[in-house]
């Protein structure tokens, strides 16, 4: 049989035992009279403890992983096998020094070394007596320090108390061994069978569930009488606890179904996590919540209710799914920003030099939001404004909505609102859904920590209704000054001030708002750029901005305003900047590509390095076309996108006097040019036309691009002035574009987006407009500069527009009817 050694404390000597044996090594007095006798050397090797405490006497395996640990205990059992044993006062540090070990230790005796397979080492050592370091002495290859006796002061053998108190801790250990489950009822037989009270003392406190540090404490001890007190009072609070944990089991067992079975396993882990101090009782949970609520700015109401449904969550059991949606519910109270607000800085002139910071142009719209600053600053207590800001993509709506906040000083909150089809979306879901949530704009007020910001709803114009409801309708109550100050949120369960919140809206269309919703917003129209505007934007902003994006410097590239006007007006068609900023981004990624090929380029870009770069201009179609056909005339049309010129196109065929319509056209639009074609027969002698033409020829009208759709009145001028020109052959005055309504009677009606049109016409190298007079108004809210190099012609009723839009003169090649 396979023989191994163990420790005989009687005699401190290795003897043959049989290693299924279970024997317990106890030590005895005599033991402890030889070990306290033997003197300690001046120095010793110190092993560094990660989570344990070594007591004299006490036998315990050590796992060694660190290099310096594995070498020292080689090195020891080598020889005398004697070291020093101290414990880290933080266990995560992987190198120890002096500074990182208590002072405090016991000399050790090596009684067994093991090679394990995962390469650690495993030894068994027994504590002997205390000491304490005087110096560390060396760190290489392992703690090396100098030493000193650490005498014990023992009480007479005759001392009533003390006698009692290693009674008591022999009773307690018994009882808490027949309490605890998980200690062998073996364990009871060693302590009986502890002779010497000094191991006792230390056996028990070696054992107990306690920290290092306390365990360490126990160890510092000199006078055993204290210390056998401290380890006795450490012992009760252990009892109580296993106490504790038992009687709880004991509740739970009878009559136990399954809500009972979670409920006692729950129980279980609180009661786990309280004993080493990691858990968060509901107690806690609702002291702290309280705590909060005290600095909380609200008023008489909202405390009324808070503290209703706080009594509502102490009366539940935590284990229940209800206790947790409460909880959110509270937490959601106390994170939201009542009566809290960010202070205004209303200095309008720092204000306006942001709003001139951040956007070039836009003078009208700037001017528009220092008057409402000013009356804020003005009236302090007004209710914020509503605004909308209203226009083509890429004008700036959105960044204007920023510089807002930063010149008021306020958070900046900003919801995109395309696509959203679900009301909960706006006005949240009720706390008893499974997943429910407040709405979006209590969310983003608890993200702002101010009930003041300034909440920037983009893209109001594609809110859109579906199954879930229509959260335009929800944003009525939102976009009301009048009723805002207690919107109803269905998760809050009660009204929450907006009044104080600056609410900017952006949309590229007010025709999709609903009604009711544009009219509680002031609306303040955001207009596309000129050309000169959108140089000086590209300049100042664009170019800085991509190149700062590609990782590139200011020298890396530079554009001249005639090359980016030429970008402008060859590459892009739109009243924003968008797509002008796409092209300067590949006229960047073209310097950052030979840069990064250590090629080389033109820093300063040429015309023709604008060509071969982006390629041949795409948009010179948009200019304008001679005026050599009869028929042909040039319209000015609004879209989504800003001004554009369009192309009304007639001719005739011989036929039965049948009209035709092409070039994907609205309803409106289509009658447009029904009407001019009756008006024009009703007239015909007056505009010195055959009647019987009507009857002999077919007349097509075409708008070209047919796969864009058009609609609107605004073509009515147009479209009667390409028939007359058609059926009389005379020419259309040169550089001439033209926008109006028409009637039967013969009257000419106004029409809307008048900038974005003129726009649409400077770029098309127009120099005459011919306008409805009700229009004159429109054209004198422009600045001067944007109708630089135009004429324009104001008229009343359709003969006007045809003195001023037709010559007396035939085109070339004119047909003869």
């Amino acid at each position: 049989m396979k023989k191994s050694k163990f420790l005989n404390l009687d005699n401190l000597s290795f003897q043959d035992f049989d290693e299924n044996s279970e024997l317990i090594p106890l030590m005895t007095p005599e033991d402890e009279e030889l070990i306290n006798n033997e003197s300690l050397p001046e120095s010793l090797p110190i092993l560094p403890l990660r989570n344990t405490v070594l007591f004299p006497g006490v036998v315990i395996p050590i796992t060694a992983g660190r290099d310096a640990s594995i070498k020292l205990i080689n090195d020891a059992n080598k020889g005398g096998k004697v070291i020093g044993v101290v414990s880290q006062k933080d266990e995560k540090v992987e190198n120890p020094t002096a500074k990182d070990i208590y002072k405090t230790g016991t000399v050790a005796r090596i009684l067994k070394v093991l090679k394990m397979p995962d390469g650690n080492t495993t030894v068994i050592i027994q504590g002997k007596k205390r000491f304490a370091i005087n110096q560390v002495i060396a760190e290489k290859p392992y703690l090396t320090a100098t030493i000193s006796d650490i005498p014990e002061a023992k009480p007479a053998a005759e001392n009533e108390e003390f006698r009692a108190i290693i009674e008591a801790i022999k009773d307690l250990s018994l009882d808490i061994i027949k309490e605890s489950p998980n200690i062998p009822s073996e364990a009871s037989f060693a302590i009986k069978n502890i002779e010497s009270d000094s191991f006792l003392v230390n056996f028990v406190s070696s054992n107990m569930n306690l920290t290092v540090e306390e365990k360490q404490e126990l160890l510092k001890i000199n006078d055993l009488k204290e210390r056998a007190l401290q380890t006795l009072k450490f012992m009760n609070l252990e009892f109580q606890k296993l106490e504790l944990k038992n009687d709880i089991q004991s509740k739970v067992q009878s009559d136990m179904n399954q809500q009972q079975r979670e409920y006692f396993l729950h129980q279980q882990m609180k009661t786990i996590q309280e004993e080493l101090g990691g858990g968060v009782s509901s107690g806690e949970e609702i002291e702290d919540m309280k705590a909060r609520a005290k600095e909380k700015k609200w008023d008489k109401k909202v405390k009324e209710h808070f503290e209703k449904e706080l009594a509502k969550m102490q009366r539940m059991n935590p284990q229940v799914a209800e206790y947790s949606i409460q909880r959110n519910y509270l937490d959601l109270f106390l994170d939201l920003p009542w009566n809290e607000f960010s202070k205004d800085k209303f200095d309008l002139k720092r204000a306006q030099k942001i709003l001139d910071r951040d956007h070039f142009g836009l003078e009208d719209v700037k001017k528009r939001i220092i008057e409402y600053l000013a009356v804020l600053k003005l009236r302090n207590d007004m209710k914020s404004p509503i605004l909308c800001l209203y226009g083509p993509p890429g004008v700036g709506k959105t960044s204007l909505g920023k510089s807002i906040a930063e010149a008021l000083g306020r958070e900046y909150v900003r919801i995109s609102l395309g696509g959203l089809r679900d009301e909960a979306e706006i006005r949240g879901h009720r706390k008893t859904y499974i997943g429910a949530m407040p709405g979006r704009i209590i969310q983003s007020l608890k993200k702002a920590q101010t009930s003041n910001p300034v909440f920037v709803l983009d893209e109001i114009d594609k809110l859109s209704a579906g199954h879930q409801g229509d959260p335009s309708s929800a944003m009525l109550e939102v976009l009301d000054p009048e009723q805002n100050n207690e919107f109803y949120d269905n998760f809050l369960e009660m009204g929450y001030d907006l009044s104080k919140v600056m609410f900017i809206a952006t949309s590229n269309s007010l025709n999709t708002i609903q009604p009711a919703l544009r009219d509680r917003m002031e609306i303040i129209n955001v207009t596309g750029y000129t050309i000169e505007e959108k140089v000086e934007i590209a300049k100042r902003h664009l170019l800085p901005k991509q190149l700062k994006e590609h990782g590139l410097d200011d020298k890396a590239l530079k554009i001249a305003k005639p090359q980016l006007e030429k970008i402008v007006e060859g590459y892009t068609r739109e009243s924003g900047v968008r797509g002008l900023e796409k092209q300067i981004a590949k006229m960047v990624r073209y310097a950052a590509k030979n840069i990064a090929m250590e090629e080389e380029y033109n820093i300063k870009i040429s015309n023709d390095d604008i060509i071969e770069i982006l390629g041949s201009p795409r948009l010179e179609r948009d200019k304008y076309e001679n005026n050599d056909v009869a028929g042909v005339v040039t319209g000015l049309a609004w879209t989504s996108v800003g001004g554009d010129i369009l192309f009304i196109e007639s001719i005739l065929s011989k036929g039965k006097g049948t009209l035709s319509i092409t070039g994907n056209l609205g309803k409106v639009m289509r009658e447009s040019a029904t009407i001019a074609m009756e008006y024009i027969k009703a007239n015909a002698d007056e505009f010195g036309i055959n009647p019987e033409i009507f009857h002999k020829y077919n007349v097509h009208i075409h708008v070209p691009e047919g796969a864009t759709p058009k609609d609107g009145p605004s073509a009515g001028v147009t479209m009667l002035t390409s028939l007359v020109s058609l059926f009389t052959q005379r020419k259309v005055k040169k550089s001439l574009a033209m926008t109006g309504e028409i009637t039967l009677r013969g009257k000419v009606l106004p029409v809307g987006g008048i900038k974005e049109k003129i726009l649409a016409a400077k770029r098309a190298r127009i120099k005459e407009i011919l306008l409805c007079e009700d229009n004159r108004r429109d054209i004198e809210e422009i600045k001067p500069e944007y109708l630089k190099g135009l004429t324009f012609h104001y008229v009343t009723d359709m003969s006007d527009v045809l003195k001023l839009a037709l010559t007396k003169q035939k085109v070339k090649n004119a047909k003869k009817l």
